[in-house]
């Protein structure tokens, strides 16, 4: 089983609800410094926070993907120039589920260029709403856009979120050359610790405290 520090430097603290309030996203950092998380993970809106030293994440061309690249590129840059230093980004599905890899690689690559390292670029593909070929083929999308890292869900899809089979798969194609953020849907230790087995190296979660409570 996984130590408890261990695990909490591993987690993106999470809160996209869009009713979330300012008042909300402070008690979230201040929630993720007790804890020792890792990050918060934001909207956009929400970058004036004092981040209290924990690293920050936000969202682009969240939860759809369905942007425009130049409406993504713009946002993170923005996001960018507000203090993020992680974009979270959702890949065109439409693209991907008419099986245009080229365009799937190009929208990725225009946020990359707006956000180029050392800002960590996690690539969302929505797993659930992929078959297992889709899932390889935007992961390949992914690495050849210059991601950093491929990560499951925005956790707001009706197909569900991350599941262990999906990271598998996820891991078995990109190796060690990207990581693996699992995300959507981790509630409990035991979800937490498949994921982590299956090759996730982040966990996007809003159940930390509860997660990391049941590590004492």
């Amino acid at each position: 089983m996984i130590a408890r520090q261990e695990l909490a430097q591993m987690i993106d603290h999470t809160l996209l609800k869009p009713e979330a309030t300012h008042e909300d996203v402070a008690a979230l950092v201040d929630e993720g410094v007790v804890l020792g998380v890792y990050s918060v993970c934001v909207s956009p809106s929400m970058l004036s926070i004092d981040a209290k030293g924990l690293h920050v994440a936000a969202v682009c061309g969240f939860p759809s993907g369905a942007h425009k690249s130049s409406v993504k590129a713009e946002e993170a840059a923005q996001a960018v120039a507000d203090g993020a230093e992680e974009i979270d980004m959702v890949i065109n599905l439409g693209l991907a589920k008419a099986g245009d890899w080229v365009g799937v690689q190009a929208d990725i690559a225009a946020v990359r260029a707006a956000a180029p390292r050392p800002i960590v670029l996690k690539v969302i593909i929505e797993s659930a709403a992929l078959t297992d070929d889709e899932i390889v083929s935007a992961c390949q999308a992914a690495e050849a856009a210059g991601a950093d890292f491929v990560k499951t869900s925005t956790g707001f899809h009706p197909a569900g979120g991350a599941t262990v089979e999906a990271v598998a798969l996820m891991k078995a194609t990109v190796g060690d050359r990207l990581q693996i953020k699992a995300s959507g849907g981790i509630r409990t230790l035991a979800t937490a610790q498949a994921m982590i087995d299956a090759g996730a190296t982040r966990l996007g979660m809003s159940a930390s405290a509860a997660i990391l409570a049941e590590l004492g």
